[in-house]
């Protein structure tokens, strides 16, 4: 849905969001939801030419984590952070990190799955529990009966709550819809925020970013605290403290080279915002990545980065942390293959669980303005609303309703798209026998027959089913890469995609105006599978240096798709990692065929149009009995950090003034309303 569609009913900007009291002012749209659920609204059918009575009910809301507290009246804080395991949430809370950890992922692998048994691979203890149970309607309510009197507005002091109420903050409103309490899945977690999370833990841990990765000396100290991996536990050498380096951070070099790969890469036009302007290589930081930056990080370029530069059972688990949301962000979805994702999501987070320590496992939050409300996305969210309406007024300037799209295939003159054909035999046969022939021969077929034009024109760029292709030449001195095309594979060619780059766009022109359009391509060796090709679970990189059919450069216009290139770090030489991309706003249908009967020559009813959009062979995450992190995960290859004495405790985790930390005696079994620099309590603002 685009944002001219959107209907923002309620937006109050300001210093003060409205957190839990949002109930107030979604009374109004309770109040209609009922009366769409009970008495209905007339509505005109205009098919019918009948009026009838609308019935609507709300299946769901979709927001980020935080904003999942306000609605659902369960916080998203705490020890009890979890809505869906309820009480049964497994959490740890860090002495020195000052906040909650998630893990305990194992209770969710079956029964008899080796990794509940090897303890030194997780947190020194075996795992035997079964998973979170699922609490129905009837136990949901009698929690909420539970909750004592909720007075709403910020000049009411919060309560603490008691055990009985667990991490209920209030019965949300959305309760009193009588269909509410039945719904299995209320409330949705917008994906783009939790890929944006994940991205910004990953990029800010490998890059070792100070003050933003996950792994600093407080979580160190916190491991040397519960006990296990010994080897990144800090050292002491009398008065001197220093770090071991990770295995899944970069050094010096590394993130050097890091930088100035990010900033070298080009995407299709549209494709994604110059990440390369968020890469500083002299400072070698990255920053100011958006959502959709971090959602092409996460699965296009981290499974790179990583199987380059760290260890081969790290790049694994990152590149198929990288394929999952990949797979699940995709436009055509697979039920049995959503299944397999619920399977692999629990391996994958287990392996993350090997590898990242504690800290890594924790909920996010969100940096807000809340200086000038005209600063806030919010009164951004309302101006571009006000303009959007105001602009469908306007017919005599361009606006966002009267500008065409920026690859539209905009005045299109009649084209022949036809299959290869060979013109030396075919063109002289069909002119000899068009006259004498009995049934009629089409304009487009005898266009075809006579042949193209002795003159044909050659282009730089083109327009082709709402994407822009570039030569190769043309992309020296640009950010953009649109050379990259793909033709697929049939039982022919034994189903090998052809990958290559476009040298020439050729127009051949046909009687009465009609057009043909190929492009000249540099097609890259498929053949061998060694020198010109590597394929594996899930990428595919070609050699770029070696080329195959140079004496058959041509293809269709209409028969080739677009592809990128990304420079393949795991190779030595010019390699590049394939990226296939579907076009946001254009769907793949394959046309209706007319099958004629023998006998009765009527037509047959063909199967619906699906929307079937090319995917990749989603290979299940592997999960056998060897050990997947069986090393240790310090760096012997780097020289540890000097650390500031100061800074650190004594050596066995105690601190000299306890009065600046929270210890576990000060967590209470309600969970999570210990106020501290590092938590957050129920009545700050999500």
């Amino acid at each position: 849905m685009k944002d001219q569609f959107f209907i923002t009913s309620l937006i109050i900007p300001g210093p003060r969001s409205p957190g839990n009291e949002i109930d107030v002012y979604l009374q109004p749209l309770i109040d209609e939801l009922l009366e769409f659920w009970v008495d209905g609204v007339p509505t005109y059918d205009a098919s019918t030419k009948e009026t009838f009575m609308l019935h609507a009910a709300l299946l769901w809301t979709i927001n980020d984590f935080p904003a999942y507290g306000n609605l659902s009246g369960w916080s998203t804080k705490g020890k009890l952070a979890c809505p869906s395991c309820n009480a049964d949430t497994d959490s740890n809370w860090l002495k020195y990190g000052r906040k909650h950890c998630y893990m305990g992922h194992r209770r969710f692998l079956p029964p008899d799955h080796i990794w509940r048994r090897k303890k030194w691979l997780f947190n020194s203890r075996e795992d035997h529990r079964m998973p979170p149970r699922e609490f129905g309607p009837e136990e949901i309510q009698i929690q909420l009966q539970m909750i004592g009197d909720v007075q709403f507005g910020k000049s009411h002091r919060k309560k603490k709550r008691t055990a009985e109420e667990l991490n209920w903050t209030k019965c949300s409103i959305f309760f009193v819809l009588p269909y509410w309490s039945t719904l299995r899945l209320r409330h949705n977690l917008d994906v783009m925020h939790i890929e944006k999370n994940i991205a910004d833990n990953i990029l800010f841990t490998l890059m070792n970013s100070l003050g933003k990765s996950k792994d600093n000396i407080n979580s160190r100290r916190d491991l040397e605290l519960l006990g296990y991996r010994k080897e990144l536990h800090l050292i002491w050498h009398g008065d001197r403290v220093t770090m071991p380096h990770a295995q899944y951070t970069l050094n010096v070099e590394q993130r050097n080279k890091f930088c100035e790969w990010l900033s070298d890469i080009k995407f299709p036009d549209g494709f994604t915002s110059n990440i390369s302007n968020c890469v500083s290589r002299r400072d070698c930081k990255i920053s100011g990545l958006k959502s959709h930056d971090c959602h092409v990080f996460l699965q296009r370029l981290l499974p790179i980065a990583a199987g380059g530069y760290l260890r081969s059972d790290i790049g694994l688990a990152l590149t198929e942390l990288g394929t999952f949301f990949k797979e699940l962000c995709a436009r055509t979805l697979d039920v049995n293959r959503l299944a397999q994702l619920q399977t692999d999501v629990v391996t994958i987070l287990c392996k993350l669980e090997m590898i990242f320590p504690p800290s890594f496992f924790d909920v996010m939050r969100y940096v807000k303005n809340k200086a000038r409300p005209e600063g806030s996305i919010a009164e951004a969210y309302i101006h571009t609303e006000c303009l959007t309406f105001c602009s469908m007024y306007l017919k005599d300037i361009e606006t966002r309703f009267s500008r065409p799209e920026r690859n539209i295939d905009a005045d299109e003159e009649e084209t022949l798209m036809g299959s290869k054909f060979s013109t030396r035999k075919f063109v002289p046969w069909i002119q000899e026998h068009r006259t004498s022939y009995t049934l009629d021969v089409s304009a487009d077929l005898y266009a075809l027959a006579c042949g193209p034009d002795r003159w044909v024109a050659t282009y730089a760029a083109c327009i082709i089913h709402g994407k822009r292709f570039h030569t190769k030449q043309r992309e020296f001195r640009r950010r953009t890469q649109n050379s990259g095309v793909v033709v697929t594979g049939d039982e022919a060619t034994n189903n090998l995609d052809f990958y290559g780059v476009i040298n020439n766009i050729v127009e051949l022109r046909y009687m009465e105006w009609r057009r043909v359009y190929l492009f000249e391509c540099d097609w890259f060796d498929v053949g061998d599978r060694k020198r010109g090709v590597r394929v594996d679970d899930h990428m595919i990189s070609v050699n770029m240096n070696r080329t195959w059919y140079k004496d058959e450069p041509f293809v269709l216009a209409s028969q080739a798709d677009q592809c990128f290139y990304i420079r393949d770090l795991r190779a030595k030489g010019n390699w590049g990692v394939v990226q296939n991309y579907a076009n946001r706003n254009v769907y793949n249908i394959p046309p209706r065929p007319r099958v004629l009967e023998v006998l009765d020559w009527e037509s047959s009813t063909p199967d619906a149009d699906q929307e079937d959009e090319p995917s990749y062979y989603y290979e299940p995450v592997q999960c056998d009995n060897t050990d997947q992190v069986a090393t240790e995960l310090n760096r012997p290859d780097i020289l540890p950090s000097h650390v500031d004495a100061r800074e650190i405790m004594d050596p066995v985790g105690q601190c000299i003034d306890s009065t600046g930390f929270i210890n576990d005696d000060m967590i209470t079994s309600e969970s999570g309303n210990a106020a501290s620099e590092g938590e957050y309590s129920d009545e700050e603002d999500l």
